[in-house]
């Protein structure tokens, strides 16, 4: 009898351990998924033309908090852990769960769910979120650009959406993120890309994402999401971490098993962080793995008109991921508008409604700024609303878009970025031309 299975996730990892392994897999029948962190993803099915011939009706989608029920009620023998960012203690915590309720507590491993690509891959993964993998990233593709390369960048899944339409998705040009409905999490990790005029892939089933990127790209950059592990088998891996939160890159779940295959670590944010701080992260990725190459790295400020902030009453919107899992208090527009001088950093909370309200009960580490959190059209009219019923006279925006592409913002606003710039030696570019340089 084929193994009853549950799959824990988060509309990311869980739905490509499935495609890759349980799909057309007899010896298995998953009963279920279950979802948190992401809004709105339990109650819906993963629909059928995604399941395969096993599950001609798909596969339903419960609320995590209905995981020992679910056990219970359909005899559930095998529970597989599925999503990121989380500390050891939360994931024993979810296994004592399972364990107590009578199942198997699973974690899968690379040689289960990577896929193997016919072009070289170079994958940015880090240990927490909002390490600063997407400035990374973005290095790395300019990088193999000026040595000839043609690059497609395919990252981590968000799909918030219709999981049909989004099987595989290709943003060539900004129209393309209206036309797919993108989210603002989405967003903020495709349009810088495309900015740069690099060709992005993300979606539902990575197999046929990644066989399409082949045919128009000569190296494939992995754009990782949260600290989760590469979905396809990297020819270089590189680790982005932070010093501001010195010791996560050994007690989160998967962060530390990234930094244990790194090829490659990124030490980012070394000029905000304290020196101490640093040090200590040398020495916990140098214990994890000894082999790797280490390049310490700075996230350096841009604002149009830093003299629009100075002595002025704002309200930071940052990005959302960074503050919520990422369990940060702050972002690049704290930073921004503390270092050009305003006058006073306002509290969001007052003014937030909806579920941006639910989002600081959920998230109590949040500081006084707002996540930019966007999953669907009904969370992004209230965050345009908790924005607009703030009395702040300016609006400085930390995430990594143009958030007045998509919200009517009542106020002005400066847009703060940031782009990677490697510190002394070695840099990005030594690695990369000593291994692709033609």
């Amino acid at each position: 009898m084929p193994i009853k299975t549950l799959i824990m996730g988060a509309a990311g990892r869980d739905f490509h351990n499935f495609n890759v392994f349980f799909r057309d897999n007899p010896d298995y029948q998953v009963v279920a998924f279950t979802a948190t962190q992401i809004p709105n993803i339990e109650g819906r099915q993963y629909p059928p033309e995604l399941a395969g011939s096993l599950y001609p009706q798909g596969i339903p989608i419960f609320p995590e908090s209905e995981l020992v029920r679910l056990i219970g009620e359909h005899a559930i023998e095998q529970v597989v852990f599925a999503y990121s960012d989380v500390p050891y203690a939360y994931v024993m915590h979810k296994a004592s769960e399972v364990l107590a309720a009578g199942a198997d507590f699973r974690l899968m491993g690379l040689n289960s769910t990577q896929l193997k690509s016919t072009k070289p891959v170079v994958s940015v993964c880090a240990v927490r979120t909002g390490c600063g993998k997407s400035q990374t990233t973005r290095r790395i593709s300019l990088i193999l650009r000026q040595m000839g390369f043609k690059v497609a960048a395919i990252r981590h899944p968000m799909p918030y959406g219709n999981l049909v339409v989004q099987r595989v998705q290709r943003f060539a040009e900004l129209d393309d993120l209206d036309e797919y409905e993108c989210t603002i999490e989405e967003r903020e990790e495709y349009e810088p890309h495309i900015d740069n005029g690099v060709i992005v892939y993300a979606g539902v089933d990575y197999e046929a994402i990644l066989r399409q990127a082949e045919e128009e790209a000569d190296i494939i950059l992995w754009d990782g999401g949260n600290n989760d592990l590469p979905f396809y088998k990297p020819d270089l891996h590189i680790v982005v971490a932070d010093p501001h939160r010195p010791g996560h890159e050994v007690s989160y779940h998967p962060g530390e098993a990234n930094a244990r295959m790194a090829d490659v670590f990124v030490i980012n944010k070394v000029d905000t962080a304290d020196p101490e701080a640093v040090l200590a992260v040398h020495e916990n990725l140098r214990a994890l793995q000894p082999a790797a190459t280490i390049i310490e790295a700075a996230s350096p400020l841009f604002v149009d008109d830093p003299t629009a902030i100075q002595g002025k009453r704002v309200l930071v919107v940052e990005d959302g991921p960074t503050l919520t899992h990422g369990e940060m208090s702050y972002g690049a527009g704290w930073v921004a508008a503390r270092r050009f001088g305003a006058a006073e950093i306002i509290d969001p909370r007052p003014f937030a409604v909806g579920s941006i309200k639910a989002t600081y009960a959920k998230y109590p580490t949040t500081g006084d700024v707002l996540p930019a959190m966007g999953y669907g059209e009904a969370q992004m009219k209230e965050l345009e609303q908790t924005i607009n019923n703030s009395d702040a006279e300016l609006v400085v925006i930390g995430t990594p878009i143009d958030l007045g592409r998509i919200l009517k913002i009542n106020k002005p606003a400066q847009r703060v970025r940031y782009e990677l710039q490697e510190i002394g030696q070695p840099t990005l570019e030594d690695i990369l031309k000593a291994r692709f340089g033609k």
